[in-house]
């Protein structure tokens, strides 16, 4: 089982600021975004963002430290005490059968009594209500699919649960596809007046028809036509905040890439705002019979040759 600060290569006494850094800079290096295909990038993602879920929130990191929930945020139950356990211990020498005083003789001193003392003791004659350390109720899990531009944003999506009720879950902005939120204290009620255990939210992001993410930043195809790619002007771009105007220099091709910079995903805890990475595509549109007889006898004063250089890699 992994050890949440080993993942995140910080001390136990890292503070939380130390916890974040370290988080921020594992993220980069494995993000699925950034790493396209592979999944062993993408596993170690989520092992680094299960660390972070438990120890940025200082209650679980807690609980952690004082080994009362593993690194899955499970309850560790205390070890069950065994036969030699009891049996080393001055209540287990009360029956040891060597223990007669010297000169005496050796006698079996396994009552009925005596085992049945030794195995309530260990055992509370299978009832548990004599122990009254409240337990943790179990964390649940769960899947929310969110859309593109909420979990670039951030946004406040409602999951309806199983048994009905339903839980507001905050998506911070930035969230990548599988991230797990965690939600306290609304997973299952402890058995016995203790806290209950915490909901694991797991984030699945849809697909956006036109942008596509790359770590900060988001890309798109952006049509253009032939006269907006000639003569240039301001065109409307969409972004994942709204639409916004930028200029298209006079003589664009297609492939030309433009950025508006601050319009990728949004700024959170620290993080800059990524870029807009916009590649223009030229689009002729319908066929067109003034454009046809312009071209028909049009003499380009600086001929281009586009496919020059082709013909060696053939």
């Amino acid at each position: 089982m992994n050890d949440p600060y080993q993942t995140l290569g910080v001390s136990r006494d890292a503070s939380q600021d130390d916890i974040h850094r370290a988080y921020i800079k594992l993220a980069k290096q494995h993000h699925p975004d950034l790493n396209p295909g592979d999944t062993e990038a993408e596993a170690q993602f989520k092992i680094v963002s299960a660390a972070n879920e438990l120890l940025s929130d200082p209650g679980t990191r807690g609980q952690f430290d004082r080994g009362e929930i593993n690194a899955d945020g499970q309850e560790r139950r205390p070890p069950r005490p065994s036969y030699r356990d009891y049996a080393e211990s001055e209540h287990g020498r009360r029956y040891d059968r060597e223990s007669s005083k010297p000169g005496e003789p050796r006698h079996n001193k396994w009552t009925a009594e005596a085992i049945h003392e030794i195995f309530g003791t260990m055992f509370n004659h299978g009832d548990r209500s004599s122990d009254d350390s409240p337990l943790r109720g179990q964390d649940e899990r769960y899947i929310l699919a969110a859309d593109f531009l909420d979990a670039v944003n951030g946004a406040t999506r409602r999951l309806t649960l199983p048994d009905g009720r339903t839980l507001d879950v905050k998506i911070p902005p930035g969230t990548v596809n599988g991230q797990v939120l965690r939600l306290q204290r609304q997973g299952r009620p402890s058995p016995n007046g203790g806290t209950d255990g915490d909901a694991l939210i797991e984030i699945q992001v849809a697909a956006h028809k036109h942008f596509t993410r790359h770590g900060q930043d988001i890309r798109l195809v952006l049509p253009v036509t032939l006269s907006e790619a000639v003569l240039g002007g301001s065109i409307e771009v969409p972004t994942p905040g709204g639409p916004v105007r930028m200029r298209v220099p006079a003589g664009s091709d297609s492939g030309t890439e433009l950025r508006l910079r601050g319009r990728g995903v949004s700024a959170y805890r620290g993080r800059a705002a990524g870029d807009l990475y916009a590649t223009l595509r030229v689009v002729l549109g319908a066929p067109d019979a003034a454009l046809e007889a312009f071209l028909s006898t049009w003499k380009p004063e600086h001929p281009a040759y586009p496919r020059q250089g082709m013909e060696a890699s053939l």
